[in-house]
């Protein structure tokens, strides 16, 4: 669900049928890189609850009070540089760091489907990233977490992961977005704070104040509307290519491809969806990491930036 145009095709499909996871511990091991060539051996799930988080950093707001974005896209020389409306650029060469980031999406018209049997969810995807021992952090709408609330309070309290906004409904914050269907302005703050909702009653603990515009798609009104919210907005920098791929290897080729120090990956955890996401993540954690790069949550990246 995503801008960059060479990926328009993909993703405008996923985004049309959308319309009918405090400072973080120190690296263990398995965040280790492995050897040059090597592979990556399994690592031990951690606990699966952990006491709730100090309060993960934000950025200040932007220019007038918009909300702040985090972006991190390479400028022709391949460095780091800064997005609008009060963005930071995360990444630097030395650090290689990297953020896979998986969009849980539903709708909030979309229950008559999965009691049909359509499955938003993906188990094996979370279960796969728990052995491999990857923290990563799912952009969960609130609609999912309604449908799916045992996986919500489970990603929501597992140390690997932490669990970020992607609106309540996955209606578009700016139009034409992808053929969603578009939220006044007026209703947008409620909507993320009833998206926050569904994460608390479903027992989800580890919630930072992040969020994801549906399809990406916003503009300066959107960055107004959601300033009462007081959450960072997150963008990214490498598309997976996931959605309703059926090629395993090709999204792991754009995401392999892609990654950068300091990229935000975006891939999805909706099993209808995007098929082959946890396949691909079987071959792109351990090639990443024979690269040197350590996986992390988004909200390292954001304390790395709010302290430069």
């Amino acid at each position: 669900m995503v801008r960059r145009t060479r990926h328009t095709s993909v993703l405008a499909v996923l985004c049309a049928l959308a319309a009918g996871c405090g400072t973080p511990p120190a690296a263990g091991p398995a965040d280790r890189p492995a050897a040059a060539g090597g592979s990556s051996p399994s690592a031990p799930p951690r606990p699966a609850t952990a006491p709730a988080p100090r309060t993960p950093p934000t950025l200040a707001p932007g220019p007038g009070g918009l909300t702040p974005v985090f972006e991190r896209r390479t400028d022709g020389a391949g460095g780091a540089g800064a997005g609008r409306g009060g963005s930071g650029a995360g990444g630097r060469a030395a650090d290689r760091t990297v953020a896979l980031t998986f969009d849980a999406d539903m709708t909030a018209d979309q229950g008559p489907r999965a009691a049909r049997g359509e499955r938003f969810d993906n188990p094996a995807l979370i279960a796969t990233l728990r052995r491999l021992g990857v923290d990563a952090t799912v952009f969960m709408t609130g609609r999912w977490a309604e449908e799916y609330p045992d996986q919500a309070r489970s990603i929501g309290t597992d140390p690997r992961f932490e669990i970020a906004n992607h609106s309540y409904s996955h209606h578009a914050f700016r139009s034409p977005c992808y053929g969603l269907p578009r939220l006044p302005a007026e209703e947008m703050a409620a909507d993320v704070r009833k998206a926050f909702a569904a994460f608390r009653a479903a027992g989800a603990r580890n919630v930072v104040p992040y969020f994801r515009f549906p399809g990406g798609c916003h503009d300066e009104a959107a960055l107004r509307a959601l300033a009462p919210t007081k959450v960072t907005a997150v963008q990214w920098d490498v598309v997976g290519g996931d959605a309703f791929a059926s090629d395993a290897d090709a999204v792991a080729d754009q995401v392999l491809a892609g990654v950068r120090p300091g990229s935000v990956v975006v891939l999805h955890c909706t099993r209808s969806a995007a098929p082959v996401t946890e396949a691909a993540i079987r071959r792109i954690v351990p090639e990443l990491r024979a690269k040197g790069y350590r996986f992390v949550k988004v909200s390292e990246l954001v304390a790395g930036e709010a302290t430069r």
